[in-house]
């Protein structure tokens, strides 16, 4: 099995990139697909409530605290430096794709979301583009597929990246 493909969504700030990923997953699971996605976040974030055990495991100086349950596992790692997209898709498994919210100035295919009124132009050139969600047509030799068109955006991400990966038939 080859590297597990990663598509960014990208747009500008409430574009709807969240609101487009909310309509993809949902498609892709029920196509049998295991899907990660990845948040950026450029104002940081904390996750760990004060007074918890996990918290105060951060506190008294863990430099990484996991919990686990029986259906779930999350691991918080303190960092000195941002971690290149590249180095946290290394820390993922057991996908068949990697969908990313943000990451815009990345080096991997990107699916822009464009909203008329919000910008005048693209964020991205359309050599960084495998498509555009948009509520307005675009004639840049990508596709240019209707904001809310999940299944056709889904088609052209399976058609591109996901037909020789295995489907998870668990599902």
């Amino acid at each position: 099995m080859g590297a597990i493909p990663v598509i960014s969504v990208v747009g500008t700030s409430d574009s709807g990139k969240t609101t487009l990923l909310e309509k993809l997953l949902p498609e892709l699971k029920k196509r049998g697909y295991r899907v990660a996605t990845i948040k950026h976040d450029v104002h940081g974030f904390d996750i760990d409530q004060p007074g918890k055990d996990t918290w105060r495991h951060a506190q008294a100086g863990s430099d990484i605290v996991v919990i686990s349950s029986p259906t779930k596992v999350a691991m918080i790692e303190k960092l000195q430096k941002e971690l290149s997209l590249d180095e946290i898709v290394a820390k993922i498994q057991g996908v068949d794709l990697i969908l990313t919210e943000g990451f815009k100035r990345g080096d991997k295919p990107k699916i822009e979301v464009y909203r008329a009124g919000h910008r005048p132009e693209l964020l991205c050139s359309p050599e960084e583009l495998i498509a555009v969600a948009s509520d307005t047509p675009f004639d840049i030799g990508v596709p240019c597929v209707d904001i809310n068109d999940a299944v056709s955006l889904v088609d052209l991400i399976e058609d591109k990246y996901l037909t020789t990966r295995e489907r998870d038939t668990t599902s």
